[in-house]
């Protein structure tokens, strides 16, 4: 088998609509609709494991205006604009309201979008509510921001939809892409595509390198030896990593890798 012929069709029709292509999303969209969104994929766990993860932005009153008698569409317009930096960051490690509350609950989750947008928001609280949020709305916002830091924290939850994973593993930082590439919502496709980057580092594709073999692997085994076959194809391999790779059990993979060796 020539080392760049193995059928990539395969990869796409074992995975059938499998794709790192992200949903459109409505950026800016009116509150209300972001916050009935983000209720319906909230478990019922939510209330403990925001409350583990200390964040949000249910309760109290921001300075210089009444949260109280204010709709959710004008605090959001308010966060979203705000320049006050102690005050977003201090609704972004709210604990959220109790889920059982749809209403707060659906409210806090919305405004937490808007503070995820603002720039205004220190980087620390951006890479905190990107590291701990499950809320796809707050991660997408924050899947969009500036500074690689947080996009990169953003492509390490585990709590990403795999869709917005895939999309991650194209970023233009190649931190991003390594992290993204490590979530185990990306797909299989982005995997095999992120083991063919030259740009990714050695430590990432020994990682990538790896995967098919643990003991207690149940995912499909003939993508699996494709991402590694990929990753012993790839230039940037490191040479620890095709040592190991020329000992694998799969041809596919120990040939080129032994042929990398050797050359």
């Amino acid at each position: 088998m020539a080392e760049h012929d193995m059928d990539d069709n395969r990869l796409d029709s074992a995975v059938p609509g499998e794709s790192g292509d992200a949903v459109e999303t409505s950026g800016e969209a009116v509150a209300g609709t972001a916050a009935e969104d983000v209720h319906d994929e909230a478990p019922e766990s939510a209330s403990s494991d925001a409350a583990d993860a200390g964040q949000a932005a249910g309760g109290g009153a921001a300075p210089g205006v009444d949260e109280d008698s204010s709709t959710l569409n004008e605090m959001y317009d308010h966060l979203r604009h705000s320049a006050d930096t102690a005050e977003l960051d201090a609704f972004a490690v709210r604990p959220l309201p109790d889920p059982k509350d749809a209403s707060a609950f659906s409210r806090a989750t919305a405004l937490l979008e808007a503070i995820a947008g603002n720039l205004h928001t220190s980087v620390d609280k951006r890479v905190f509510l990107a590291e701990s949020m499950k809320f796809p709305n707050v991660l997408v916002k924050l899947s969009e921001d500036p500074e690689p830091r947080v996009r990169a924290a953003v492509a390490a939850n585990a709590q990403d939809k795999n869709w917005l994973a895939g999309r991650l593993t194209k970023d233009p930082d190649v931190s991003v892409r390594e992290a993204a590439l490590k979530n185990p919502q990306t797909s299989w496709k982005m995997r095999m595509e992120g083991a063919e980057d030259p740009e990714i580092g050695p430590e990432t594709l020994d990682f990538l390198g790896s995967m098919g073999t643990e003991e207690d692997f149940h995912g499909p085994a003939v993508l699996a030896t494709m991402v590694r076959r990929a990753v012993a194809l790839n230039p940037s391999t490191s040479p620890d990593t095709l040592r190991r790779l020329a000992e694998d059990a799969s041809t596919d993979v120990s040939n080129p890798a032994k042929k990398r060796l050797a050359a």
